[in-house]
Formats: C-alpha cells, structure tokens, sequence
C-alpha cells in the first residue's frame, strides 16, 4: 500500500512540475513514477509492488484476449444455424483462499461470453460453473483452462509466492 501511495505521490509531482494538472499528465506520472520505482527497486524493496503492477498489466491483457476470442465463438455460435455448443454444469477445484480470489474468479469468468459463475458452496473451495462450449464432453479440459488461465493469473497477482499447481 505503501508503495501504490508513494507511486500516485510521484504522479502528483510529475504533474507539478509540468504545471498540468490533468488526467493524462497523471496517468503519464503514474507511469514514469513506476518505472522510477522499477529501476529503484533493490534499493527501496518496492520489487513486490512493481511486480504485482506488471502482472496486472499482463491480466489486463490476457482477460481482453480471452473477452474477444469468447464473445466470436458466442457470436459465430448465435449467427450461423444450429447448435455447435455442449453446455453444463463444471466443478471447479479453487486454490483461491481468501474470498477476495474467490470473488474475482467468479467475477471475472462471469464477465468472459459463454461462462457463468453458478455457485460457492460456503467455505467451500469448489466453484461451480455454467460452461456453453465442454468440446467433445471433455470437462477436465475446462478446468484445466481456467485454473491454468484465469485463476493462475489471478494467484500471482494476489499471492507473491504463488506457484502453478495445475
């Protein structure tokens, strides 16, 4: 928390001495001030915020790419005549633990066409999903896709020792 303070301190800064105070020239502070925080990391320990940063980034990214190639399939799906999908109900083993993970697994595979978060049984560690497309019956290859895609991503942002398991 600490090191997100000092970064939004040094986009204030950089806008100061600009003598622009806008949202751009704030964004662009934010950016030069991590990059600052990025060079500087050894020697004022910021190494796990500016880590957790670029895994954001890297999230940020991976959730469009699958947003866009869901919603084509979605789309092709809902165009061309018939039926090409299998639908059903997947149990999802989570490594997730505090129920922020939980929450922004569920969340976030709800928000991706084609997917939808059923339910958490309480202080469970099963997620229980909606899945429009199990090709070929192969449920294992769902899980699979999820727990090597958006819950990996997901752990290394919110763990600093998180490793795949999966």
């Amino acid at each position: 928390m600490k090191q997100l303070i000092t970064n939004i301190v040094l986009a204030v800064i950089w806008a100061a001495v600009t003598g622009t105070i806008s949202l751009g020239n704030l964004v662009i502070g934010f950016i030069l001030g991590y990059i600052v925080m990025l060079i500087a990391a050894p020697a004022i320990d910021t190494e796990q915020y500016t880590r957790r940063i670029r895994l954001g980034v890297v999230f940020v990214f991976y959730f469009i790419k699958e947003l866009v190639v869901s919603s084509l399939r979605v789309a092709k799906d809902v165009i061309k005549p018939g039926f090409s999908m299998q639908s059903g109900i997947v149990a999802i083993p989570m490594d997730c633990e505090s129920d922020l993970e939980k929450t922004l697994l569920a969340n976030f595979i709800s928000l991706t066409p084609g997917t939808l978060s059923v339910d958490i049984p309480d202080g469970g560690n099963t997620l229980y999903i909606h899945a429009m497309y199990i090709d070929n019956g192969d449920i294992d290859a769902v899980v699979k896709e999820i727990k090597n895609g958006m819950e990996r991503h997901i752990l290394e942002i919110t763990r600093p020792d998180y490793k795949v398991k999966y």
